[in-house]
């Protein structure tokens, strides 16, 4: 008799343990998707948060250099350009529009004034002072002009200077960049201004022997 109750006990005591096995693990279970979601997402912060204020000024200045190109790139079917201008127009417009617009989703993914893509001058801060500047290597209201008169092999040889001077100063926006303490960290930063630098200096060199053959082709004898 009293071993049967010895046993009943015994059979009670590892239901229990059983029992509170079940509802550890239980907790355990729905508390571990919770701490990876957690940890997940301090880690999708820590890689997505560390900006600086030139990475900001730099978004925001390239989408306005971007927009003239573009502006620029449009002249070219109205202007009498040559089928080569023409193929390089329709590259700049196509690589140049959709980059203005992953720019534009990294400014109002962190809550930062987004640009229209419009060339005009942005502000930004110098010695402490903020004013109001033109990017480097933009054209002047003159030199936009004389883009605009002119027509066939004269537009060909002024767009390839002009771009010229626009995707050098591109590449020196990016040099500025990363010679800035602790700019193009963040991930989609550093990728953005690294392909623009790389990009636009393979251009450059593409521009600069097209523009060689126009003048050998064209000087008079």
């Amino acid at each position: 008799m009293h071993r049967i109750h010895f046993r009943s006990t015994m059979a009670t005591g590892a239901a229990a343990l059983l029992l509170l096995a079940a509802r550890g693990a239980g907790a355990q279970a729905a508390t571990k998707p919770a701490t990876i979601d957690y940890v997940a997402k301090a880690r999708a912060d820590s890689a997505r948060l560390p900006y600086t204020e030139a990475d900001v000024y730099f978004m925001q200045g390239m989408i306005s250099h971007h927009a003239q190109a573009i502006v620029m790139s449009r002249m070219a079917p109205t202007h009498g350009a040559s089928p080569t201008i023409l193929t390089l127009c329709g590259r700049i417009i196509n690589a140049q529009t959709d980059e203005i617009k992953v720019m534009q989703t990294w400014l109002a993914d962190r809550n930062q004034m987004v640009p229209e893509a419009k060339p005009a001058p942005m502000k930004m801060k110098m010695n402490g002072m903020v004013m109001d500047m033109m990017m480097p290597g933009m054209l002047t209201d003159a030199q936009m002009k004389s883009l605009d008169a002119a027509r066939g092999l004269e537009f060909d040889r002024l767009f390839l200077t002009y771009m010229i001077q626009h995707h050098q100063g591109a590449v020196a926006m990016v040099k500025d960049l990363f010679a800035t303490d602790g700019a193009g960290q963040d991930e989609l930063m550093f990728k953005i201004a690294s392909d623009a630098n790389v990009d636009q200096t393979t251009e450059i060199a593409r521009m600069q022997k097209m523009l060689t053959t126009i003048v050998l082709e064209n000087r008079a004898p």
